[in-house]
């Protein structure tokens, strides 16, 4: 008895410690971001090194209530490891800046246990796809040399690989790790406090007021609520449990199918990511890499991501017409009175506060710092529920969690950086995928898709953006696509593999909320974002949809209204069927391909089929009215 009482008091005491340095690297992490935000970066190397140590130990001091002992003995042996190799790394620090160290035996150990803590967190809080990506990099830097034909290269030692993934800036500490440090951290901050601040109740409630009395208005306000606050989440699987447990209840209540409901709150959900102006993070990624100004970006992304979330207000008022959903009760709309309407200054304000800054010629991360002191300052005196020690501990907690997980995703990527880096794959990949599509601009575009697809639907977003990109975005760009749209295909694509079966992450996490089968849910998410996957080859081959590259009025017209009639199309047709909907993905496919002829030709068929159809109900419709009158 004495024993088991003395292991419960251990076990309680070590539950405590955990919980007491979580939170001590929490609030380091936090406030760390918060001074580099508003000051600036102080030391690049502490900031990239320090951040992502933050970031890693804050993870294995997690308190979790499933850890054994063997868990937390493994934990305290990556700790131990990854502490060691941070003292080497700043010992040598100074001898590295130099250039002419050469590493000792002991600093290729530590370095190889530092890669190693890194891609096990990597594998815990993103995913096995991404470590084993890493993991072939590996073995192809050390024993690429090996291998015949293009895949060849001159042969890399242990030490030189070591130098480059971990004492340099051209792996782990990369430009991507730099980018999360300086400007990503802060706005995950503010999207973690107004979630805290009770700015997603208000949204949700908003776009009942706004869009409830529509037929079918409780999915139409979930769309409109999961495209607001999905562009600061940053996550689709964290976006669909934030408004989910609210959503999609009420979608089932107001008729649709259980699967119907899940359905639209994954592809609303997931589309929160390409929704200006934070766009879940990756614009700001994407501004570093292209050195397009951060506003530009957000301006490209307009109208590509006004057409996805129209297109699936289309095709739920079809929906709707079809299961004869009723509009609601104007008695059962929430009412939105002068409370709500200054708690929505919580989420507008910031939101105003950064573009006003940016436009004035502000940093992104001094724009996302005071958009949290606005924030934070407007929801305390507003929301008096928010003044208490557990809303500054679910801040803290949710801020500095998801700021690891992505702080860990990327620097995990940085490892494939500096594998490409050294051999000169990326170079090689680029002029295979060229020799291979043959000069083809659609096969290049399809072969890109693909691979989005295949790694998203193992990782977040901005490692699947980033390693695409850095791999067969030269290629695209070589045959004539501009920058930009080069990478929002990509985003598109790594967006899009959230709904995308066989994994669909975003489709899993709908499905335990919604009660229904997630590949089910995942088919139906596919149907009702169509237009995510025809949109990035529209402006691929029209790049004045993006009205920042090569604009011209009348392509950008012609191709709206092709788009317009894509979207019409597809809404209209699927629920009529399979081959319904078969017919109206070709028709949509056609409307989007670089050939006039083609393009004229489906707009004639997509019109004469809609006439048949009607002209055939009503021929229906007439016989059946005798017969039912007599």
């Amino acid at each position: 008895m004495i024993i088991k009482t003395d292991n419960s008091l251990i076990a309680q005491v070590a539950q405590h410690l955990r919980q007491g340095l979580f939170l001590l690297f929490a609030a380091l992490l936090v406030v760390g971001t918060l001074y580099t935000a508003r000051f600036g970066i102080y030391d690049d190397a502490l900031v990239r090194v320090g951040g992502l140590a933050l970031g890693i130990l804050l993870l294995l001091s997690r308190p979790s209530a499933k850890a054994g002992v063997a868990r937390v003995i493994l934990d305290l042996g990556l700790c131990v490891l990854l502490i060691a190799a941070l003292v080497r790394y700043a010992m040598i620090a100074e001898a590295l800046e130099t250039g002419l160290y050469f590493l000792e035996p002991i600093d290729v150990a530590l370095g190889v246990g530092a890669l190693i803590v890194l891609l096990e967190m990597a594998r815990r809080m993103v995913g096995l796809p991404l470590v084993l990506v890493c993991a072939v990099g590996i073995v192809y830097g050390l024993f690429g040399d090996q291998l015949g034909g293009m895949l060849s290269h001159s042969g890399l030692t242990l030490p030189d690989m070591t130098f480059t993934l971990w004492y340099s800036f051209d792996g782990v500490f990369g430009r991507p790790l730099a980018v999360v440090v300086s400007t990503i951290i802060i706005f995950i901050i503010f999207g973690a406090l107004l979630e805290v601040l009770g700015a997603g109740d208000v949204l949700l409630k908003l776009a009942m007021r706004s869009l409830g009395w529509l037929r079918g208005g409780a999915a139409h306000a979930a769309v409109m609520a999961s495209a607001l606050f999905g562009s600061v989440s940053g996550s689709a699987v964290a976006n669909v449990v934030g408004t989910g447990v609210v959503t999609i209840p009420m979608i089932k209540r107001s008729g649709f199918s259980a699967r119907f409901a899940g359905a639209v709150e994954t592809a609303a959900s997931s589309g929160g990511q390409i929704m200006p102006p934070i766009m879940g993070a990756v614009a700001f990624i994407m501004a570093d890499l292209t050195g397009i100004p951060y506003l530009y970006i957000c301006l490209a992304a307009l109208v590509p991501a006004i057409l996805y979330y129209g297109s699936l207000f289309a095709c739920i008022s079809a929906e709707a017409r079809r299961a004869d959903i009723e509009r609601p009760d104007p008695a059962t709309i929430p009412r939105f009175g002068g409370r709500d309407w200054l708690m929505l200054s919580v989420f507008v304000v910031p939101l105003g506060l950064i573009i006003v800054l940016l436009i004035g010629g502000k940093s992104p991360a001094l724009a996302g710092f005071w958009a949290t002191v606005a924030a934070l300052v407007l929801g305390l005196a507003l929301n008096p529920k928010t003044r208490s020690l557990k809303a500054l501990h679910q801040t803290l907690s949710s801020a500095a969690s998801a700021s690891a997980t992505i702080l860990v995703a990327v620097g995990a990527v940085g490892i494939i950086v500096g594998i490409m880096n050294l051999t000169g794959l990326g170079l090689r990949f680029a002029t295979a995928a060229q020799a291979l599509s043959d000069g083809s601009l659609l096969m290049s575009l399809l072969l890109m898709a693909l691979a989005c697809l295949v790694l998203g639907m193992g990782m977040p977003t901005v490692p699947a953006y980033l390693i695409i990109i850095l791999v067969m975005g030269p290629a695209v760009e070589a045959l004539g696509v501009p920058t930009i749209a080069a990478h929002l295909f990509v985003v598109y694509f790594a967006v899009m593999s959230a709904v995308t079966p066989p994994v669909a992450l975003a489709a899993f996490a709908a499905a335990s909320i919604a009660q229904a089968n997630p590949i089910g849910i995942s088919v139906t998410a596919v149907r009702l974002a169509l237009i995510g996957f025809l949109v990035p080859f529209a402006f691929a081959f029209n790049p004045s949809l993006l009205l920042i590259a090569d604009f011209s009025l009348s392509e950008f017209c012609w191709i709206l209204l092709r788009l317009a009639v894509a979207i019409w199309c597809l809404a209209i047709f699927a629920p009529r069927g399979v081959v319904w909907t078969l017919a109206a993905v070709l028709a949509a496919i056609c409307l989007i391909l670089p050939s006039l002829p083609l393009q004229v030709a489906s707009l004639l068929l997509i019109v004469a089929a809609e006439l048949v159809y009607r002209s055939r109900r009503k021929t229906a419709r007439c016989a059946s009215s005798p017969k039912s009158s007599a």
